[in-house]
């Protein structure tokens, strides 16, 4: 067979069996035996053929001499192992071959008239530079090792696609110089070695058939197949080919493992945070032959009991070997007419998990039964692995991007209404990848029930203005002292008129202290008094003195004149890290019995919005007793929070008191994210009421009264209706068998608000114990036993 798949080269080809012969013709002078004798029967042949010594020079003359051939490659071929071994003669790198084995000719016979034997991956010029390095390892010592894997591509008459490594053994060969060749000098040499890339300067070099390779190899295939196609595998899933690309490919390398000429292969994505599978590509889209049709669908509607307890469960392998024959033995099953309806005999589902979290399931079928079976799934481990790994990275990329859509159009999010943000990040970049416009659109959630309420440090302002005062008072007697000195003295100029500023400021702040009372007076003591207090005036060492200790008081970290206003800071840091990390705690446990929406803000305490409802629960039904507990819960949090900054108060530096307030809502209302804003706003101008009670509420009065409804120590709760009034009523006796409440429950009417009326409240005292030491630890759930 000749396939010329080189035709310019350094070398002239001389097919020749010389090397062979010469073997022949020493066993036939030494070896007197049977071996001597077969010897120099061949030499006799031979010898009427002396172009099998001198060169073939004539494919008819190869043709002629076949069988002599063969006789002479005996020893080399043996027959015991032809059906075996795929080996052949040939000149290396050229589509010469000739003397296969029969396991090679009946490759070469599966894979048709028409096919031509071409070896992959290796052109012109990489042939003529590995030519050019050969003659230079041989004839000038150098080193290059130019070798890579060389491989021939076959199809079987089946259609599959199989692939050999090609081994030569070039112990029958030598290169010989012609007269054409050219003397290369060192620094030749490293030119070439530094010019890869420059073809002409190899043909300047090496001319065309300017040397001989004479002699044979021998050619010895090895089928790679397997290892070949997990190499194109990995290729593959490394790369960016469009999916219709990706899916022929890996097609193509799943039938070459298997050995199934029309098997199918697809996948289809499983997000464990709702239990689905679905269509969303985290990557390359792949065909899906679970959902063929649909984009998502819970799991325990898709698959049948066996296969969810296998690869939900306990993430192995299921397979039906007879579709047909499991679909008669079981008429009522889902899975099995499912894949009964697409024509598909046998499969395997194989789960793709990562780290204990399944990502997919990779689907394998056959339109035969029996073809794929639990024997055959075993071949998938060599290829899982990659699997893995490439669609572990994947979802992982596929996570940054939405989790960067999220940001750049909607900001962070709470864990409970992030998996609607998700989808719709999802169908935003589905969208680019097929060229499509879209728009994100608004998130609503409609029908949610709202909770809000607050625990609020009592006369926060009147402390810090009370902090600020003693401060200030304290900073202007000691200037004034200063002062003072400076006028007895006469050192300085219209110190009068600055004592008596100084005393008028003190006066003032004896009587009352103004927003901007603090900021007037340090800006008079900049502009007036600290130019005098220079050191540059040289003032005596007693008075120096004094002006420098005066500095080092105002310092506003570590002076005594702004150490009132630390312990004010202190405590109003320490009682809000109190009540937010109780409610933050409080959160993370009801999250995982009642998602639902959660935010809150640190002001001179703490407040919070909750709101729960169908729309917002991905996975779970909400009941009517989901609302109650949360209510419940509310409460509970509430009161823990008044006992925890009531046991906190012995270490604070103002022992400040709180007031609780609770807002009941009964009807439902929708919740819109505001795009301009970033952040969620009551929907629609008749759930408007809500947040104007909201907003309004805390500095109410009860009515016809100049009372404040919130009251330290004391848990306010405002409403509406009978039927919010028994509610709650039954929740207070539930925290007062709980001994977290007294025994008197206030019952009285809301002054009307700006738009609002026919409010109502109860309000109940936190019952503390005295003793910090035995404050017992609160345990919800005995709590929640009782609704």
């Amino acid at each position: 067979m000749v396939l010329p798949q080189f035709s310019n080269n350094p070398l002239q080809f001389r097919l020749s069996f010389h090397k062979v012969i010469e073997g022949l013709e020493q066993i036939a002078l030494t070896d007197i035996g049977w071996h001597g004798k077969h010897a120099q029967s061949l030499l006799e042949k031979v010898a009427e053929h002396p172009e099998l010594k001198d060169g073939i020079t004539d494919i008819k003359q190869l043709e002629e001499d076949e069988q002599l051939i063969a006789d002479l490659l005996a020893e080399l071929f043996p027959a015991i192992l032809t059906h075996n071994e795929i080996k052949a003669v040939s000149i290396p790198y050229r589509g010469l071959i000739f003397n296969q084995s029969e396991r090679f000719k009946a490759i070469l016979k599966d894979a048709g008239p028409e096919f031509e034997i071409n070896i992959r991956d290796f052109d012109d010029h990489q042939f003529y530079v590995l030519t050019c390095c050969i003659i230079l390892n041989q004839f000038y010592g150098t080193n290059l090792d130019f070798a890579k894997p060389l491989f021939y591509d076959i199809p079987t008459a089946g259609g599959l696609i199989k692939h050999y490594r090609i081994l030569y053994n070039a112990d029958f060969v030598e290169i010989i110089p012609t007269e054409n060749a050219i003397k290369l000098t060192p620094g030749d040499i490293k030119l070439l070695m530094d010019n890869y890339d420059n073809l002409a300067l190899w043909k300047e070099k090496f001319p065309e058939g300017s040397w001989i390779l004479k002699g044979f190899t021998i050619m010895t295939l090895i089928d790679v197949t397997v290892e070949n196609a997990l190499s194109i595998l990995k290729s593959n899933l490394l790369g960016t080919a469009p999916a219709p690309d990706l899916q022929q490919n890996l097609v193509s390398i799943f039938r070459s493992i298997f050995r199934i000429a029309d098997m199918q292969i697809g996948f289809t994505s499983f997000n464990p945070e709702d239990g689905k599978f679905n269509n969303a590509p985290t990557g390359q889209k792949l065909n899906s032959f679970l959902l063929p049709n649909e984009h998502e669908k819970y799991c325990e509607q898709v698959l049948c009991d066996a296969s969810y307890e296998n690869i939900i469960k306990a993430h192995t392998y299921f397979t039906v070997s007879d579709v047909s024959a499991f679909v008669k033995e079981n008429p009522d099953n889902y899975l099995g007419k499912h894949f009964k309806s697409q024509n598909i005999e046998s499969i395997i589902l194989a789960p793709v998990v990562k780290d204990g979290v399944l990502l997919g399931v990779l689907e394998l079928v056959s339109p035969r039964s029996r073809e794929l079976n639990s024997v055959t799934a075993n071949k998938l481990e060599i290829v899982m692995p990659f699997l893995v790994d490439t669609l572990d990275r994947k979802v992982n990329e596929m996570q940054n991007r939405i989790q960067a859509v999220i940001q750049d159009n909607y900001t962070t999010l709470h864990p409970s209404v992030y998996w609607k943000f998700k989808r719709e990040a999802i169908n935003y970049i589905q969208s680019l990848e097929t060229g499509l416009v879209y728009t994100l659109k608004q998130i609503v959630f409609t029908d949610v029930y709202p909770l809000y309420g607050q625990v609020d440090i009592k006369d926060s302002s009147i402390t810090r203005n009370l902090s600020v005062k003693n401060d200030l008072l304290n900073q202007l007697n000691q200037l004034i002292l200063i002062v003072e000195q400076l006028h007895s003295s006469k050192l300085a100029a219209a110190t009068e008129q600055h004592l008596l500023d100084l005393k008028t400021f003190v006066i003032e702040l004896d009587a009352d202290i103004k927003a901007d009372t603090e900021q007037s007076i340090q800006h008079y003591l900049e502009t007036h008094i600290y130019p005098i207090l220079s050191p540059a005036n040289h003032y005596s060492k007693v008075l120096t003195d004094d002006i420098a200790d005066y500095f080092n008081e105002v310092d506003a970290l570590t002076g005594g004149f702004h150490k009132n206003r630390r312990d004010y800071e202190k405590t109003l840091s320490l009682v809000n890290e109190k009540l937010v990390n109780i409610l933050d705690k409080r959160q993370a446990e009801i999250q995982e019995y009642l998602p639902h929406y959660y935010e809150r803000f640190k002001t001179d305490g703490v407040e919070h919005s909750l709101y729960i409802g169908s729309s917002i629960l991905q996975n779970k039904q909400f009941k009517p007793i989901d609302l109650r507990r949360l209510r419940l819960w509310e409460l509970l949090v509430t009161a823990e929070m008044e006992i925890a900054q009531h046991h906190l108060k012995p270490i604070l530096p103002y022992h400040l008191d709180v007031a609780s307030l609770i807002l009941v809502f009964s009807a439902s209302i929708s919740i819109r994210f505001r795009m301009d804003e970033k952040h969620f706003d009551i929907d629609g101008a008749y759930n408007i009421r809500y947040e104007v009670i909201k907003k309004r509420i805390d500095k109410a009065y009860v009515k016809n009264t100049k009372e404040r409804i919130t009251q330290p120590g004391k848990i306010t709760i405002v409403y509406s209706g009978i039927e919010e009034e028994e509610e709650y009523m039954h929740y207070l006796q539930i925290l007062q068998r709980g001994k977290l409440l007294t025994d008197t429950i206030e019952h009285f009417e809301v002054e009307d608000l700006q738009g609002v009326s026919g409010l109502k409240a109860m309000r109940v005292a936190v019952l503390y114990d005295e003793n910090p030491r035995t404050h017992r630890t609160l345990i919800y759930d005995t709590f929640y036993q009782q609704l």
